[in-house]
């Protein structure tokens, strides 16, 4: 029976938050219809989901910077 490297596999699951909301933020801005626009009439450009899931992207960025920082280091780029 094969075993399953548990390890392996959550060192690489923290990278799925950012691009995950990002992508529900980009579905979520895009308009679906009339009554989308009747809801937002009147809505604050800093309220509602897409905001929320660009912060949650950004929070989440922070696994996605080390992993840069340390292959720019192993690479020796300018």
């Amino acid at each position: 029976m094969a075993r399953i490297d548990l390890a392996g596999i959550a060192a690489w699951l923290h990278l799925a938050a950012t691009p995950s909301f990002a992508a529900m933020a980009l579905l979520t801005a895009i308009p679906s219809g009339a009554p989308d626009m009747l809801c937002e009439q009147h809505a604050s450009p800093l309220g509602g989901m897409v905001p929320m899931y660009l912060l949650m992207s950004v929070f989440h960025a922070a696994p996605w910077l080390r992993l840069a920082a340390s292959r720019s280091r192993t690479h020796n780029c300018p």
